[in-house]
């Protein structure tokens, strides 16, 4: 809809709040004014008219929930295939980039980490409200070693490193291909110089790509402490795709601050992630979340999603910071399981830890990022005073039943990001 609460004010009633960090939700209501949230107020009714004009929603008793949030996204691979990331014109990538966003604020996810893409203008065009979407932490192009997961060349293109032509993934700001400790700097402060929030390195083997195992280690320690020392200098951290315990193992050692995916660990190691104080940010995933030709890519996914109630299992067991990401590429047609995987990892920690974790918890993990945090005005997934005016409100009770967040086109009755309604079905 587009219905601006910037001006008088935004005034939602008559709902129960949950407020991202609690165990219930709780009968009150919610002021807005601009783009923040100014008031709060549980178990008692609002006392009297609007405050000076505001536009006054009724939520019909319903529940009002924060923004929810995804630590993993890929917008330039969720709105299209493999072949169009690789074949398409330039701005074939961007323009469903643009309309992937759209999406993922409609299902109600107000804010996002994308780790691989040339995202940071989507974000400054999104934040300046031209286009709906969600707010977005970029990582800019994710850097691979050659042979790596990142690397989208073929076996008959000389590497980049050897004086060999980029691949398009490179072309189009998608990945970056760097060898030895010099060229990962590089790349890195490329990354940042193009507004990255936080780096992203290829660690391990992959699914998706064709020449390298899951089990292989990626980059030496020399080249992970290199982007390690890079990213602290402008004071963000660095995080890394890889499902092995050898791999996370290596990455630790570095002074990577968190693990994408982790599914393969062994259980020391995902106690060792505790300790160090190392944020796990894992997928809930099924087979057919993904399809793959390559019978190699699908023996892989297999052993992947094997280990997907073992790793969560481990990590709340031992306390691990426990981030939830989502990771669907490359298949438009499924990128509405964004929302059936939060409810997937309902099943394994309960409704209102899944619930917290995709809403407060990831937003501790985005604030890693430290200054270079382009929210870092206010708090993110919560509904508090000061806190930025994201909030959804839905039918039913997701804090006792998730699955009702699964249909987001029937059951989100009102979707606001930054003060500015983009849905409202309240009647």
């Amino acid at each position: 809809m587009g219905v601006d609460g910037a001006g008088a004010g935004l005034l939602v009633t008559n709902v129960r709040v949950f407020d991202g960090t609690g165990a219930e939700a709780a009968p009150g209501y919610v002021r807005v004014e601009r783009d923040r949230i100014a008031e709060v107020v549980l178990d008692r009714p609002f006392p009297s008219g609007p405050p000076g004009g505001a536009t006054v929603l009724d939520g019909g008793g319903r529940t009002l929930i924060p923004g929810l949030t995804d630590a993993h996204v890929h917008l330039f691979a969720a709105g299209g295939t493999m072949a169009e990331l690789q074949l398409a014109p330039t701005g074939t990538v961007y323009y469903q980039a643009l309309a992937a966003a759209r999406s993922m604020l409609m299902r109600g996810f107000t804010t996002v980490r994308d780790m691989a893409g040339d995202t940071e203008p989507l974000r400054r065009v999104l934040d300046r409200g031209l286009f709906p979407g969600p707010r977005i932490y970029p990582s800019q192009a994710a850097v691979s070693q050659t042979s790596g997961h990142g690397d989208f060349g073929t076996v008959h293109d000389a590497p980049t490193a050897l004086g060999g032509p980029p691949a398009r993934s490179e072309q189009l700001g998608f990945t970056r291909v760097a060898d030895g400790p010099e060229r990962v700097l590089a790349a890195v402060r490329e990354q940042l110089r193009k507004g990255a929030t936080q780096i992203k390195l290829m660690a391990g083997g992959g699914v998706s790509s064709e020449f390298d195992p899951l089990d292989v280690l990626q980059f030496t320690p020399a080249e992970l402490e290199a982007a390690v020392a890079a990213a602290s200098d402008w004071g963000t951290y660095v995080t890394v795709h890889v499902y092995t315990s050898e791999g996370v193992r290596r990455a630790v050692r570095a002074g990577v601050r968190c693990v994408e995916h982790g599914h393969l660990l062994d259980e020391d190691t995902v106690r060792h992630l505790a300790e160090q104080g190392v944020w796990l940010s894992t997928q809930p995933f099924e087979v057919d979340d993904h399809h793959y030709a390559s019978p190699d890519s699908a023996r892989k996914n297999r052993e992947v999603c094997e280990g997907v109630a073992r790793t969560i299992g481990w990590a709340v067991r031992h306390g691990v910071r426990l981030a939830f990401g989502t990771d669907l590429v490359f298949d438009p047609g499924k990128t509405h399981r964004q929302n059936e995987m939060l409810v997937r990892l309902g099943g394994h920690l309960g409704p209102v830890e899944a619930l917290r974790t995709a809403t407060s918890g990831n937003a501790e993990l985005f604030r890693l990022s430290g200054r270079r945090d382009p929210y870092r005005a206010a708090p993110l997934g919560v509904i508090a005073p000061g806190a930025w005016a994201d909030l959804l409100v839905v039918d039913g009770d997701p804090t006792t039943d998730l699955s009702v967040l699964a249909d987001p086109e029937r059951n989100l009755r009102l979707i606001v990001k930054d003060g500015v309604v983009h849905r409202n079905e309240l009647g």
